[in-house]
């Protein structure tokens, strides 16, 4: 039995996420220089907008 077409995946993301994963998140306080070198586990990190 075949699987229905609209129940496949497209392989990647069409729309825009607008929740970042925590590696994502670091990387982009990183980029704007809001990072602190001390704060290795990234716990609490400042809320974080995906950018455009």
């Amino acid at each position: 039995m075949s699987q229905h077409p609209s129940l496949k995946g497209t392989g990647k993301i069409t729309s825009r996420r607008n929740v970042l994963k925590r590696f994502e998140r670091v990387n982009l306080l990183v980029k704007r220089g809001e990072w602190k070198e001390g704060s290795s586990r990234g716990l609490g990190l400042k809320k974080t907008k995906p950018e455009a």
